[in-house]
């Protein structure tokens, strides 16, 4: 497990300083001195961001924001690109252009050495010569967390193991606790970004990390997958290894085949495109529809194409999961739109999303009305879902709704596997394709089974509540006659109220006070109590003048409030 601390004074830490400080220069040479600056990080740890010259940051500060952002997650290494990739997928986190732009986000590392990747096969699995026939030294592939070399088990099987990068996972901890006080810190001096709880955000990126870089876990994602498409030939899931895998040694099937949007390789090889992308739509609505469990990164580097057009998808590292209820709701979205019906379809919407504060549903529905208006008048071949996603996440970040992430991946892998079909067959028509899945789903919620399982269910859950309800009831008792039942009432709108009572109790105060002086006063010159001035009582005179100075003070404050 990683192991993620917050951190106090940074500065007196070495296991963070040099870190830290590398952090800040990159974001300084990227134009974000002033968020710096907002942070107040300089009472943490002194900065020295003088390197930096005016030219370099005049240069940049002609990028948009987002791409000087994504060129720093870039520059300062694998945490933060891997962050940059997660913040991808969360739509209502990031604006539309960021996600856009962090969506480029690639691993670019040079691979480490052979010793440390034989170092890593022994301390995991033993001897290399007990396990491997043959063991090429040199990896075939080279990422941030590991990367892939080829090799032959005993038993003659092809094998790509995949290694963890010596040393990464104390990288990530040092680079989550600093990314962790960061947040912390924009929580504390900038409201904006307080709004969106960046210490949550980076709480569930490093649990998101901590399965990404357990091989294991890839490991059960790939078995799961293929579980579920067994007996089906036009797909190939690679077979696992176990016995050759751990949580930093990752052991599959060798497998040949080629990229699927390198045309003309498939072109050279016979193989029929038009096929290629009909089966590969078919698996991922099958995956989303059927299954509820899908690949979440279905790019091309991840799906080859084998002889007879079969689809073979790899690297699972990046899966998800998306509930029956969900489906339903997503297909009655999808209805409502084709239908043209704005009402039912900002309530799907609404079911789909989360949010804080309700949004403006006339204003929701009105802009869902002319969407459809804007894309519904043209032949289905026609309707890009890629534009369509975009258009989607720019309306629900307007509205200030969020889209859970399952629901995000599912729509950006149709865009992708759209993209694909770009390549392979212009022709191709995504919405005919899944209009029987679509249509499945809708009439499996009338199945009898269907119906008569939410029968029994309901049952249930009204049994266990008819059993627990008297328990209930009981322990609430109980607790009262225990005296530890404690009632809080929040009643809003009281502040005001009470405000303005406030205000007439201390003018009554006043007035009943300025009266007094003056009777008080008005008694001590008639009985001409010394000492005397020109015959006036002096005291009686104070007591005059404080009367009119509060009576004076209670007029200017009753005509600042603008009403006597």
């Amino acid at each position: 497990m990683l192991s993620i601390q917050k951190i106090g004074v940074i500065g007196r830490t070495y296991r963070h300083l040099n870190r830290y400080r590398q952090i800040l220069a990159i974001f300084f040479k990227y134009g974000m001195g002033d968020l710096i600056d907002r942070l107040k990080i300089d009472q943490y740890i002194e900065v020295g961001l003088q390197m930096i010259s005016k030219k370099r940051r005049d240069r940049v500060e002609r990028l948009t924001t987002a791409e000087r952002i994504r060129m720093a997650f870039e520059e300062l290494g694998s945490t933060f690109i891997k962050f940059g990739q997660v913040l991808s997928t969360r739509p209502g986190l990031m604006p539309v252009d960021f996600i856009h732009e962090f969506s480029k986000l690639q691993d670019d590392v040079p691979p480490f050495s052979s010793d440390k990747a034989i170092s890593i096969i022994e301390s995991d699995l033993g001897s290399r010569e007990d396990i491997f026939d043959f063991f090429n030294d040199h990896p075939v592939a080279s990422a941030s967390i590991g990367q892939v070399h080829r090799g032959r088990l005993k038993n003659g099987e092809e094998v790509a193991v995949k290694l963890r990068r010596p040393g990464i996972k104390k990288i990530i901890e040092v680079d989550l606790e600093i990314m962790l006080h960061i947040a912390t810190l924009m929580e504390d001096h900038i409201e904006e970004f307080a709004l969106h709880r960046p210490v949550n955000i980076v709480e569930e990126f490093a649990r998101i990390l901590e399965k990404e870089i357990d091989y294991k876990i890839e490991a059960t994602n790939m078995e799961r997958f293929a579980s579920h498409f067994l007996g089906d030939p036009t797909i190939y899931v690679p077979k696992v290894f176990r016995e050759a895998t751990t949580e930093r040694v990752l052991t599959m099937e060798y497998v040949e085949g080629i990229k699927i949007s390198d045309v003309d390789r498939l072109d050279e090889a016979g193989l029929d495109r038009k096929e290629i992308i009909s089966r590969g739509a078919e698996l991922l609505l099958k995956q989303v529809f059927e299954k509820g469990f899908f690949h979440a990164d279905p790019h091309p580097g991840n799906i080859f194409v084998l002889p007879n057009n079969v689809i073979c998808f790899l690297d699972f590292g990046m899966v998800s999961t998306v509930s029956r209820e969900t489906r339903e709701i997503f297909v009655d979205l999808i209805d409502s739109v084709v239908h043209q019906n704005s009402l039912m379809a900002t309530q799907a919407l609404l079911k789909l999303t989360e949010w804080e504060n309700e949004p403006n549903l006339r204003l929701l529905e009105r802009e869902l009305a002319e969407f459809m208006g804007q894309n519904l008048y043209k032949p289905l071949k026609d309707i890009e879902i890629g534009k369509i996603i975009k258009q989607v996440l720019e309306m629900v970040t307007r509205h200030n709704l969020m889209l859970p992430p399952d629901i995000f991946l599912m729509m950006k892998a149709f865009g992708t596997v759209e993209g694909i079909a770009s390549l392979l067959d212009p022709d191709f028509d995504m919405i005919a394709k899944a209009t029987p899945f679509i249509r499945r789903v809708k009439l499996a919620k009338f199945h009898p089974k269907r119906i008569s399982g939410d029968i029994i269910k309901l049952a249930a859950d009204l049994r266990d509540f008819v059993q627990q309800f008297p328990n209930d009831i009981l322990e609430i008792t109980r607790i009262i006659r225990q005296h530890k039942l404690s009632i809080n009432l929040e009643l809003r709108g009281l502040e005001s109220i009470l405000s303005t009572h406030d205000q007439i109790s201390n003018r009554i105060s006043f007035s009943i006070i300025i009266a007094a002086l003056l009777i008080g006063s008005a008694l001590i010159v008639i009985s001409k109590t010394p000492p005397l001035f020109f015959g006036i009582s002096l005291i009686g005179m104070v007591g005059f003048f404080a009367a009119a100075f509060m009576g004076i003070w209670l007029l200017v404050a009753i005509l600042r409030k603008g009403r006597l």
